[in-house]
């Protein structure tokens, strides 16, 4: 190798000085001047060349901190023209008017990751309007339905700590109560009519989905994706395929659908047939399709995970773009909010990404259709109350929360300046006054106690209207472990359920007077203890299984 020319060569260590100790201008120029190697003729050669150029900054260094510059402009200027284009993909529709009274959203944040838990909604629309959405199945005309119903309904709840995952199907056939008309602004299970679950989609779109799904559930949604055929098929080619497992050879004329018994990777186009294709596979129910469909995202999540999708920009990219191209979001999900869920599913283990399917039963009128069972309360409950479902351990390292007074903050209103109406929502008769009185002692103003609507509740729930949250935590402060939940449709006064296994009344630390709080007589029931196991498919299960 020959030896590096003056300028070009390394510097002598602790080089960096922006000029020469001596002030010699022969120092700061490229260019060796006859004097300068003149007064230097007594130095070692290697000693003068490192000298003379210990303060440049090398061209190669120069020509990579340009480099460096340029692809990180580049880079910016292409992950603004990318986030312009995803965004500009999605359709996105506004339908807070249409969705009426709702329920209570979880207000509990982790402590960890300052996050609430998120139920997004997801809807695979079968409508035909799209280019290519008309080649696979059957047109709905046949059915006599102008307009789309929604194939494939998944519920997907990411836990606050964001360790946990539960992706739970509705089937389409479920036959549940809905309201008279997808445009009631406020409808409950007790006056509204039977439907099947589908015909929801058609009559209203997602918004009479969710309406319906949230009266029936009290979940509350943050969020929806309705998806086509067309964008599902993109997606799956923008991963570069992906492995279903069928135990026994598919031929289906209706999907279309060729597939030997074991494993095979699939395309876009087979995967939409797969996902789809019923009668003409095992029983051919619709219950059948859901097990699959299951499996499939199993295969999607293992696929996402080995190929470092989110870690590849240019496939994440190409994922991105095609589930943009086809999809409809609400208007406050856009694309930073889909990149920080699937950066947070990323790091969920996929031994804790569960695929549930709603608990059903026959249901009577109609052989053909299906309805919820009892067990159904109890996947709904879990995702309200943010805990795993019943059967199924918590992800390692959760804490289980024991009850405590509900705040450790210094309470700013007085109760005396708190309109209070208590409701016994546990089934112990009397429970609500007593309540009641217990708090009037205290100075609170009770405008009123009633007996609830007999469903019973679990626990205590405050809940207030906006502008209200500080004389909320004064009312909590009374009951130990209570939860506090906003409701806007709430004016001044504060609202209390008192369900099974309530605590009894305690004294505030602002209370007014110091007259005892009577004893207690009436005691809430326990919650009773459920010996249900609610049976889960996790996301690293064989997909054969």
């Amino acid at each position: 190798m020959s030896e590096p020319t003056p300028g070009s060569g390394p510097s002598a260590p602790g080089d960096g000085s922006a000029s020469s100790p001596q002030g010699d201008p022969s120092e700061t120029h490229p260019t060796e001047s006859h004097a300068g190697a003149e007064a230097g003729a007594d130095e070692p050669p290697l000693r003068r060349r490192s000298d003379r150029h210990k303060n440049h900054k090398h061209p190669w260094l120069r020509r990579g901190g340009i480099a460096v510059a340029a692809a990180l402009a580049v880079a910016l200027v292409l992950s603004v023209v990318a986030y312009v284009k995803l965004t500009g993909n999605i359709n996105r529709i506004d339908i807070t008017d249409a969705l009426g009274k709702r329920p209570d959203k979880q207000a509990t944040t982790d402590v960890n990751t300052k996050l609430g838990p998120m139920n997004i909604l997801v809807m695979g629309s079968d409508t035909r309007a799209g280019s290519g959405n008309d080649k696979y199945g059957s047109n709905n005309a046949e059915y006599g339905i102008a307009g789309a119903r929604s194939d494939t309904n998944l519920v997907v709840h990411l836990s606050a700590d964001r360790k946990s995952a539960v992706v739970v199907s509705i089937p389409r056939d479920s036959m549940t109560k809905a309201p008279h008309s997808c445009s009631d602004k406020e409808w409950s299970p007790a006056t509204g009519v039977t439907r099947q679950w589908n015909a929801n989609f058609t009559q209203g779109g997602p918004a009479c989905v969710i309406k319906t799904f949230e009266g029936l559930t009290g979940v509350f949604i943050d969020h929806f994706v309705v998806i086509d055929f067309r964008g599902f098929q993109q997606m799956v080619d923008a991963l570069g395929g992906v492995t279903v497992c069928t135990p026994v050879p598919i031929n289906d004329k209706d999907s279309k659908l060729k597939l030997p018994a074991g494993k095979t990777k699939v395309n876009g186009k087979q995967a939409l047939g797969y996902v789809r294709v019923r009668k003409t596979v095992g029983d051919g129910s619709d219950i059948g399709r859901i097990n699959r469909q299951q499996a499939f995202l199993s295969s999607v999540v293992q696929e996402a995970t080995s190929s470092s999708l989110l870690l590849r920009p240019d496939k994440l990219f190409r994922f991105l773009d095609a589930a943009t191209h086809s999809m409809t979001t609400d208007n406050d999900f856009g694309v930073g909010n889909m990149r920080d869920v699937a950066q947070s599913v990323a790091r969920i283990g996929m031994d804790q990404i569960r695929f549930v399917t709603v608990p059903i039963e026959a249901y009577p009128a109609d052989k053909n259709r299906v309805q919820w069972a009892p067990a159904a309360d109890l996947v709904w409950e879990s995702l309200r109350e943010d805990k795993p479902l019943p059967g199924q351990k918590p992800p390692p390292g959760t804490k289980t929360p024991t009850p405590t007074p509900t705040t450790s903050e210094p309470l700013t209103v007085a109760p005396n300046l708190i309109r209070v109406r208590v409701t016994n929502d546990s089934g112990a008769a009397g429970l609500a006054r007593q309540a009641a009185g217990a708090l009037e002692v205290q100075g609170f103003r009770i405008e009123g106690y009633v007996n609830g609507t007999g469903v019973p509740g679990k626990g205590t729930v405050v809940r207030y209207g906006k502008g209200m949250q500080e004389a909320a935590r004064t009312v909590a402060a009374a009951f130990p472990g209570a939860k506090i939940r906003q409701d806007d449709q709430l004016g001044s006064t504060i609202e209390v359920s008192v369900g099974q296994g309530s605590k009894n009344v305690v004294e505030v630390p602002n209370r007014i007077g110091n007259k005892p709080i009577p004893s207690p007589t009436v005691t809430a029931p326990p919650v009773p203890t459920s010996t249900v196991t609610i049976k889960a498919r996790t996301a690293n299960q064989d997909i054969c299984s």
